[in-house]
Order: structure tokens, then sequence, then C-alpha cells
């Protein structure tokens, strides 16, 4: 179930991509023991409730799939999950969504096949708010003062995100001097809440709405006055869409995801197939989050003995059983599911062992039509933070003292 149309249809051509070179390497190597795999897709559109819901009743209703594995679908709000659980199926996402935790947690009898491939939305919060004390505390960034200013899309997703970043703000020393303030989106119109956020004189902005084109007109529209300022921009920036709009005027900006694409030699070899497969405009920074998907649930379904359609809830729980016992190395680090919420654990927002938990991966885009820079968490990085490019070259202030330190 992936957004080919609408808002998200960037990110959803890249979901589909994914399970598309996932599904032809498994079938190279033999199948699911011996049993190919076909792909059946489904338009979710502006990914509404009524429209998601409706995806999934016609993929088990006829299609009779085994499972349902994709990227992200952000508004049903678990709404989904019924028809999926009356069938007994697997259902691998990454809707990076709190509920998802509660909804497994209040019945995981019936829920058992929902898995989340990603942590939830709320960790992007503290975890934003560790990585700015970070690049503070080891001195690869001196703030002119300790004032965040945050705006939020009108997604949940976006909202809790917000509220997030704005709750643990203090703990580290940060003073919320805007927001978090909700915006109604989609929307290409971010000149009057700049104007507001450039009155505060802050020294971080961050934007947690998602789009990836709405957030290359705020960039465009912040660079007409900018501000000393680091400018994260919530997950959108990393698409190749919104370089194709921000052009020059993105680099510099700070972007981030709880799912992300490593830069060793697993992630680059990946990278190489995927662009190989699908032409260099393809983002496999995106596309990795259903390839992996699609494998763990392969590499569980053939350790289960196999697959079961719509149904089968005796063979499709020993699937998801498989999936909650392996932990899986894949191209973004390691997938290990809470044996209680059924979503990928972080790190280092949870565990702070690399080996045990999916990488917060923080990027920035430090020249036009590059790579973006990987510049946290240590072991992953692979580049340091750069001063971007519209900050003046004047001394900073003196930072008040007695913050606590991260």
């Amino acid at each position: 179930m992936v957004p080919l149309t609408g808002p998200s249809a960037a990110d959803g051509a890249e979901f589909r991509k994914g399970v598309i070179l996932a599904i032809e390497e498994i079938n190279v190597r033999g199948g699911l023991l011996g049993r190919r795999l076909e792909p059946v897709f489904a338009d979710t559109c502006r990914q509404t409730a009524e429209e998601v819901v409706a995806a999934a009743r016609w993929l088990i209703e006829k299609h009779d799939v085994h499972a349902i594995i994709n990227g992200y679908n952000i508004g049903p709000q678990n709404s989904e999950y019924e028809p999926i659980a009356d069938a007994g199926i697997l259902y691998v996402h990454a809707n990076t969504l709190l509920q998802h935790h509660d909804t497994v947690m209040n019945d995981p009898d019936r829920y058992f096949g929902c898995f989340m491939t990603d942590p939830a939305d709320y960790w992007y919060g503290p975890g934003f708010i560790k990585f700015i004390s970070w690049l503070r505390d080891t001195g690869q960034w001196t703030p002119e003062s300790d004032r965040i200013a945050i705006v939020s899309g009108s997604k949940p997703y976006s909202i809790v995100i917000a509220h997030a970043m704005a709750a643990a703000a203090a703990g580290f020393g940060w003073r919320v001097c805007f927001g978090p303030r909700i915006v109604q989106t989609p929307t290409s119109q971010w000149r009057d809440v700049l104007d507001e956020v450039r009155a505060t004189d802050p020294a971080v902005i961050a934007n947690t709405h998602f789009y990836s084109g709405d957030l290359a007109h705020f960039q465009l529209q912040f660079m007409e006055k900018p501000t000393n300022s680091i400018v994260y921009l919530q997950y959108g920036a990393m698409h190749q869409s919104f370089s194709d709009i921000a052009q020059k005027k993105g680099v510099g900006v700070i972007v981030s995801t709880v799912i992300g694409l490593l830069r060793d030699d697993i992630g680059k070899r990946f990278a190489a197939r995927y662009l190989a497969r699908f032409g260099e405009g393809s983002t496999p920074q995106i596309g990795c989050q259903s390839y992996s998907a699609m494998h763990h649930y392969a590499l569980a379904a053939s350790l289960a003995g196999g697959s079961g359609g719509p149904g089968s809830f005796e063979q499709n729980r020993k699937v998801a059983q498989a999936l909650k016992g392996s932990i899986y190395r894949s191209v973004n680090g390691i997938v290990r599911y809470h044996p209680e919420w059924q979503a990928a654990v972080p790190y280092p927002d949870v565990t702070h062992d690399p080996s045990l938990g999916l990488p917060h991966l923080f990027f920035q885009i430090q020249a036009e039509r590059k790579p973006l820079a990987l510049i946290a968490p240590d072991p992953f990085n692979t580049e340091r933070f750069v001063k971007p490019p519209w900050m003046d070259r004047r001394a900073p202030t003196v930072v008040e003292s007695g913050r606590r330190r991260s």
C-alpha cells in the first residue's frame, strides 16, 4: 500500500521500487522456500483512513496477499490494522507512529502480525535535541543563544514530533522561544510564520512537516531573509525532489530519519544496485525502507516454514514469532523488534548499543547535487557538520552557562 499519487507520491514511488528490487533479489535466489514472490501494489493516494483501509481490503479480498509490506502511510492512524487483523496476515510498515505501540500493546493477540520496521515518530523529538546539544557540547557549533523555534505541519505525525522536541528542550539547556506553531498543511506559503520566527532571533529553527516540496518552499522563503540559525527540516529534505526545488539554497539544511541508508559497504552496494536498476533520479535513501522490510519478512517466513494467506492464523503467528526473534542486519542497520511494541528499537535514543538498535541518522546537505553528508550518530557518521553558508562570519556571542550537557 503506497501513495503513488498525492502529496507523498515521491516517497511512494521509492517504496514501490524498494519492494520490487527486494523481490527480484529473493526470486533469483529461489524465492521463499522455492515459491516465487509476486508484488501487487495499491495506491493510497492522500493516505486518508478511507483510502488506506480500502487498499488493505482490496489486497486481501481480491489478491489473497500473504503480507502487506510498504513504507509509510501517514493518516489512517492504525485503522487499516482492523481488516489486516481480521485476515490474520502480516503487516510490516514504516508508519513511524507512536499510536502503533498502544494498539499492539492493548491487544497483542489480535494485532500479532502488525510490525513497525522503524522507531515511532516520538523519538525524532528528543533525538533532535540530543543532536544539537552534541554539536554544541563537542564544539562543532557555537550557538548565539539557547532559543529554539518549532514549526509543525498539521498531521499528527508532525505534531507529536514538535511537542516531543519542546518537552525535551529544557533538559538539555534549550528554551523554546516560538511554538510549537501548527501550520495547516500541505502548503507552500511560509512567509508569515517565518516573519514571526525571525522576530524571536532563534539559534535553531525546526520544521517538523515532512512533505518534500512544501519544505523546499519553506527553505527558499527562509533564504529571503536568513537568520543565524541551524535549520532542521523533518525527513522530506532527504528526498531528491527537495533539492530539485531548493537547489543551492538548500545547502546547509539538516535532516534526519529514524530509518535511513547507512554509508558502509552494505549500504553502498545496495545504493549502487538500486541506482543501476531504477536510474540516477531515484532515491535509495527512501527505497531502502521497504526493501529491508521485504527481505526481513522473507527471512522470517522461511524460518517459520513458509507464509500463509488470509485465514492462516497458525502459520502467520509462526512468521510473527520469527520476526520478533530474529535480529536483522539490514541496509539501514539493526532491526530488532521490541517484544511488546513490535516496533524497531532506536539507537541512541533508547539503546546505547549500536548493535541492538536502528540508528537515528542525521544528514546535512553540504553541496548541491551531491549525496547528503551523514554527520551523526557515531559510529555511523562519515562526515562532520559544516556551518551553513547563510550564517554570517562574525564572532558568536557568549552562550549562557549552566546548561546540562548531553
